[in-house]
């Protein structure tokens, strides 16, 4: 950041240091803006929304139909639509 008060003018470093010192780590830093986003999201989302999400491993998907190959694709085998 000096670099770019050097470059565009800024205020000088000695008056930056008047403002409060935040002695926090990295990973503390981190950690609130998680806490942050998260009570954001909660904040923003809905009841239906929050039970979608929590039951969504429960819900019901209709069985596979078909096979693996599509249409006019060649099999592994060897079978199916042959190519031109």
């Amino acid at each position: 950041m000096g670099f770019l008060r050097r470059l565009l003018g800024g205020p000088d470093e000695a008056a930056a240091d008047d403002g409060p010192v935040d002695d926090r780590t990295d990973a503390e830093i981190e950690a609130a803006h998680e806490l942050e986003l998260a009570r954001f999201e909660q904040d923003r989302t809905t009841d239906l929304v929050r039970r979608q999400q929590q039951y969504s491993d429960k819900s019901w998907t209709p069985p596979a139909q078909g096979g693996t190959v599509r249409a006019g694709e060649e099999d592994e085998s060897g079978g199916g639509a042959a190519s031109d």
